[in-house]
C-alpha cells in the first residue's frame, strides 16, 4: 500500500508497526487521515481508532481499518464498509478501492 500510495506523488506515508508507536506517531505527524488494521499488536486498530478519538490533537483525523474481517464481497462496487461511524475496507485490498474510499474520506463524501 505505501509504495501504491506515494507512487501516485499525492501522499506522504509513515508506517507503524506497534499500536503504541501508531498514536505518538501520529500526535508528530499529524496526519489527514489513518489507515488502521484491525489485527494488530498489543492493542487491536479498534482500541487504537477509540484511542485517538480521544485525543484532543487527533480526534478529527479520520480513520479507515483494513481488515480481512470484511470481505470485498461484502463492500460491493464501493470502497468501504461502515460499522457505526467506523470505515472499513476490505483485505486483500483492491488499490482502486483504497484510493476511493482515501479521497472520498479526505473531502467529505462518503463511498
Amino acid at each position: 500500500m505505501r509504495i501504491n500510495l506515494e507512487d501516485t506523488g499525492e501522499y506522504e506515508v509513515r508506517i507503524e508497526n506497534s499500536s503504541q508507536k501508531a498514536i505518538a506517531s501520529a500526535r508528530q505527524f499529524m496526519p489527514d487521515l489513518i489507515l488502521l488494521d484491525v489485527v494488530m499488536p498489543e492493542l487491536d486498530g479498534g482500541d487504537v481508532s477509540a484511542l485517538l478519538s480521544s485525543d484532543p490533537s487527533l480526534r478529527k483525523v479520520p480513520v479507515i481499518l483494513v481488515t480481512a474481517l470484511v470481505s470485498n464481497e461484502e463492500t460491493g462496487s464501493g470502497a468501504t464498509l461502515s460499522s457505526g461511524k467506523q470505515l472499513m475496507v476490505a483485505k486483500p485490498v483492491h488499490f482502486d478501492k483504497l484510493l476511493l474510499a482515501i479521497e472520498s474520506t479526505i473531502s467529505g463524501v462518503a463511498t
